[in-house]
C-alpha cells in the first residue's frame, strides 16, 4: 500500500523539500571557483553570470543549477546515494549568495572595483569553504533564524489517513520516503519483512504533505491509530 499523490497535487516548479547533501557542496565549488577565477583575471561579468545561475536555482530549483547537473549527471552515477538533507538551509545560502554578488555585479558597474572584489571574495571564501569542510554559514544562519522563528521540525500528532489515502488499519505504519534515499529503501524493505501495514508518502511527489507535518529528513515513520493519532515513531 502506498500513496504518492495525482501529477495534478504536485507543483512541477516547486523546488524538493530534500536533496543529496553532496550536490550543494559541488555546486558551491563551481560558484566558490568561478568567483576566484574572476578575480585572479580581473574580469568581474564572471560573478554576473554567477549571481544569474543562482537566481535561476532559486526559481527553477536544481535541474537548471549547472552545479547540481554536473554532479547528478556525472558525479553521483559514481559515487552512489548519499545522505540527504533539508533543502531550506541550502536555498537560504543561495540566497545570500545572490544577494552578495548582485552587489559585486552593481559595485562594478558604477566603478567601485575595489569593494566588488570584496564582495566576490568573500562569496569565493564561504562557497569554498562549504566545499571542502561541509560547513555552510549560510545554512547555520538561516537555522538559527528558524530556531529564533520556532520553524523547524514539528511533533506530529495526528495524520489525515483520508488525505494520504490510507485505510485505517491495525499496527499501520505511515511513512515519509524520497526515491534516492537508500535509508528509506532499507527502513521500507525492514517493515514489509515484519508484515507491517505501511503507507509510502513520497515528499519528491507530495510536497505539501511534507510542509504540512514539517517533514526535513527522511527516512520518518510513524506508527498510526485506527483514527489517526500517532503512536510512536518508527526508527531504523
Amino acid at each position: 500500500m502506498s500513496s504518492s499523490g495525482s501529477p495534478a497535487e504536485k507543483d512541477p516548479t516547486a523546488p524538493p523539500p530534500v536533496i543529496d547533501a553532496r550536490a550543494p557542496r559541488f555546486n558551491q565549488a563551481v560558484i566558490g571557483l568561478a568567483a576566484l577565477l574572476a578575480f585572479a583575471f580581473h574580469w568581474w561579468p564572471l560573478l554576473s553570470l554567477a549571481a544569474l545561475q543562482l537566481a535561476l536555482t532559486l526559481i527553477f530549483g536544481p535541474r537548471v543549477c549547472l552545479g547540481c547537473i554536473i554532479f547528478f549527471k556525472l558525479v553521483r552515477p559514481r559515487l552512489g546515494p548519499g545522505r540527504l538533507e533539508d533543502a531550506r538551509p541550502v536555498r537560504f545560502a543561495n540566497l545570500v549568495g545572490l544577494v552578495f554578488l548582485s552587489a559585486a555585479t552593481l559595485t562594478h558597474i558604477i566603478g567601485f572595483h575595489a569593494l566588488g572584489w570584496i564582495l566576490g571574495l568573500v562569496v569565493a571564501a564561504l562557497a569554498l569553504l562549504a566545499a571542502t569542510t561541509g560547513l555552510c554559514v549560510g545554512c547555520t544562519i538561516y537555522r538559527l533564524l528558524a530556531h529564533l522563528g520556532g520553524i523547524g521540525p514539528r511533533v506530529i500528532h495526528r495524520i489525515d489517513l483520508d488525505e494520504i489515502g490510507a485505510t485505517p488499519t491495525t499496527g499501520l505504519v505511515v511513512q515519509f520516503t524520497y526515491p534516492r534515499c537508500t535509508d528509506c529503501r532499507t527502513l521500507e524493505e525492514r517493515l514489509h519483512r515484519q508484515g507491517v501495514p505501511l503507507v509510502l508518502i513520497d515528499v519528491s511527489q507530495r510536497p505539501d504533505l511534507a510542509r504540512k507535518y514539517g517533514v526535513s529528513l527522511v527516512p520518518l515513520a510513524f506508527k498510526v491509530a485506527l483514527d489517526g493519532r500517532v503512536l510512536a515513531r518508527v526508527t531504523e
